[in-house]
C-alpha cells in the first residue's frame, strides 16, 4: 500500500464538472492498492496517517500535532497510479497494482477505518476520471508505504 500524503489548506475532487468531495485545513491522501495488501497493511497505514505528526503547534514550525490533535479533515482519493513501474520501455506497467475489484474493496475498508476517528473524511469516486485540486501546505509531503 502507498499513500501521497499531503498537508494541505483546502482539497477538493471533482467528477463530470461536479464537486464531490472537499476539505479545508487538513489531509489530501492519495491511495494505491497492491496485489499483495490485505487488511494489516490497511491498519497500519491508518493509524500512520491519523497519528502523524506533519501539523505545526505555534510559531515554532515544529511538526508537534497529528490531523486529530487539530481536529482536521481528510479527503481521500484512490490512485492506482501510484504503482506505475517506469524503469522499461515508454509505456508504465501496473502489474503490482491490485485488480479493480480487489482495490475497490480494500479501498472502502480504508476510507471506513479513517471515518472511525470521527474526523470529517470525504473521498473521491473509486475508478473514475477525476480532477484533483490540492493547495499544498508548506508545502508538506510524505510518502507513507508498507
Amino acid at each position: 500500500m502507498r499513500v501521497i500524503l499531503q498537508r494541505v489548506t483546502a482539497s477538493q475532487v471533482t467528477v463530470d464538472g461536479k464537486v464531490i468531495g472537499k476539505i479545508d485545513r487538513g489531509l489530501n491522501l492519495l491511495v494505491g492498492i497492491a496485489r499483495t495488501d490485505t487488511e494489516a497493511e490497511l491498519d497500519w497505514m491508518v493509524r500512520k496517517c491519523l497519528d502523524l505528526r506533519v501539523f505545526p503547534e505555534g510559531e515554532n514550525g515544529r511538526f508537534d500535532r497529528s490531523i486529530q490533535e487539530i481536529n482536521g479533515e481528510i479527503l481521500v482519493v484512490s490512485q492506482f497510479t501510484l504503482y506505475g513501474d517506469c524503469r522499461k520501455g515508454r509505456r508504465p506497467s501496473f502489474d503490482q497494482a491490485a485488480n479493480p475489484d480487489r482495490a475497490e474493496q480494500l479501498y472502502e475498508k480504508f476510507v471506513e477505518k479513517l471515518r472511525e476517528s470521527g474526523l470529517k473524511i470525504e473521498t473521491g469516486k473509486f475508478g473514475a476520471m477525476m480532477q484533483v485540486s490540492i493547495e499544498n501546505d508548506g508545502p508538506v509531503t510524505l510518502i507513507l508505504e508498507k
